[in-house]
């Protein structure tokens, strides 16, 4: 399994947004700039991170973007479903059509697995992934 790009880019969002956690509010023109991303990329990942309850947009004099609610209360599989929908690794758990349905044995297992898989994401905090770490 691979996360889009623009799932990949919420993260990273995200965990610049939570650095700035209880100082002053930020924009999506600051958050492209200490991410190096584009800012109508931000622009459309911080949408999508409204949208769902992630961030939240104050506006005003000293108006900005700050996080919606504590950065130990959001997790990773919080971010990716903002931006992918459900964490799913096949289709054929949301109901759609499968050519080989019929015959299909492993289909009953597919929601563990993807329990499992959203499960390992969810124990992963913004705090965590906002924590600065040299590279090595």
């Amino acid at each position: 399994m691979r996360l889009s790009n623009l799932a990949d880019y919420a993260v990273v969002t995200m965990a610049a947004a939570a650095r700035h956690c209880g100082g002053a509010r930020t924009s999506a023109a600051e958050l492209a700039a200490e991410t190096g991303l584009p800012a109508p990329t931000v622009q459309k990942v911080v949408s999508k991170l409204s949208a769902a309850g992630l961030l939240r947009s104050v506006r005003g004099a000293k108006g900005g973007l700050q996080l919606a609610r504590p950065a130990a209360a959001i997790t990773l599989a919080d971010i990716v479903e903002a931006v992918e929908g459900p964490i799913a690794l096949t289709a054929c758990v949301e109901g759609i059509d499968c050519a080989v349905d019929h015959n299909c044995t492993v289909r009953p297992h597919w929601p563990v697995v993807n329990q499992a898989l959203r499960g390992a994401l969810a124990g992963i905090p913004l705090t965590q992934l906002a924590q600065t770490r040299e590279m090595a």
